[in-house]
């Protein structure tokens, strides 16, 4: 018996190290690119109040008390991807949109993910200017994968009308057949009226069909 069941924790271990070489695999094939350069603000643009600084490879946003919300905005336009990046908010709100239109002065008109603390909706997806939540985790779900003063991980996929969220590993968010912009610009928000102080690094995208 005792062989048997040495066999049974062979086998198992076994099929483990397969499944996460496999998916180690699977990431490296897949064709991610860095959305930002660690030293500079290339490839993004400023809107709003608030100050974006470049530190320590970190895209920092800090703001206090402004009028009009503060957004780093992509250049580029994108369509169908999937984007993932590492967060910490240590004050404010915040929020990572995607397929975004930009109107000046700082109304962003489109999709954004929660990033924040928690018991703000981290992870959910709300339609500014819009259909407010559109995708809300429980509380006891949110609580589950936020970790409030540190790195946190979000995983953003949106292919066509479907959109799905993952943060530290754990799915907040899904939309199927949603009809929502096709396109638009990825932003980073300060919100306004509040002390904020929200970070970004490591953003990386994999473009094209799921």
């Amino acid at each position: 018996m005792r062989r048997l069941n040495m066999t049974w924790l062979l086998a198992f271990a076994v099929a483990g190290f397969l499944a996460s070489g496999w998916a180690e695999a699977e990431d490296k094939k897949a064709d991610w690119k860095p959305l930002m350069d660690g030293k500079t603000l290339t490839g993004w643009h400023p809107v709003g109040d608030g100050k974006w600084t470049v530190e320590e490879g970190t895209f920092v946003g800090r703001a206090n008390n402004e009028k009009l919300y503060g957004l780093l905005v992509s250049d580029r336009v994108f369509r169908d991807f999937t984007v993932r990046f590492k967060f910490k908010c240590l004050s404010g709100d915040s929020g990572f949109y995607i397929r975004t239109l930009i109107q000046e002065p700082e109304k962003a008109n489109g999709m954004q993910v929660q990033v924040g603390r928690t018991k703000s909706g981290v992870g959910g997806i709300y339609e500014s200017y819009g259909r407010r939540w559109v995708s809300k985790p429980s509380d006891e779900l949110e609580k589950s994968y936020t970790r409030d003063d540190e790195w946190n991980e979000m995983v953003i996929a949106a292919h066509g009308g479907d959109i799905t969220v993952s943060v530290n590993g754990v799915k907040s968010a899904e939309l199927k057949d949603d009809p929502s912009r096709p396109e638009g610009h990825f932003a980073l928000q300060m919100h306004a009226g509040c002390v904020m102080d929200v970070r970004f690094k490591d953003i990386e995208i994999c473009e094209g069909a799921k």
